[in-house]
């Protein structure tokens, strides 16, 4: 993965996270992230949720494969790209992860999520653009 792609990539406000439920079917939800290193960590934080037992959670812990997948479209296509990374997620209480989201995202400064926080690691990257630079 080139060192452009991994700063657009953690620049990214918002990804789409897909798991797989127990049974197989997809499920994409959109999250805050932030990438350290070569693992990506996102958390369940205090935004209004209909349970505190989040799917995704189920899904990691009966299938931990799962991709993250951050895009920019544009009307111009020449400007369209995208950047997937798949790895393997665990689910941690990790307060130094939830101090990465929080440098990231002024919303977690003001409010701390509670965590538990989902850690991906095993990064294998993919990437398309329409224009030859990323």
């Amino acid at each position: 993965m080139q060192e452009r792609e991994r700063e657009r990539f953690a620049a990214a406000r918002v990804a789409r996270l897909a798991t797989v439920t127990a049974d197989g079917r997809p499920h994409v939800v959109p999250v805050c992230f932030v990438l350290a290193g070569e693992v990506i960590y996102s958390a369940v934080d205090a935004k209004p949720k209909s349970t505190s037992a989040l799917r995704r959670l189920d899904n990691v812990r009966a299938n931990p494969r799962v991709s993250l997948l951050v895009d920019h479209y544009a009307d111009d296509w020449t400007q369209l790209w995208w950047i997937r990374v798949d790895g393997e997620a665990s689910i941690v209480d990790d307060e130094a992860a939830i101090d990465l989201l929080a440098a990231k995202y002024e919303q977690y400064r003001a409010a701390r999520p509670p965590g538990p926080v989902i850690a991906v690691g095993e990064l294998q990257w993919r990437q398309w653009s329409a224009s030859p630079i990323l």
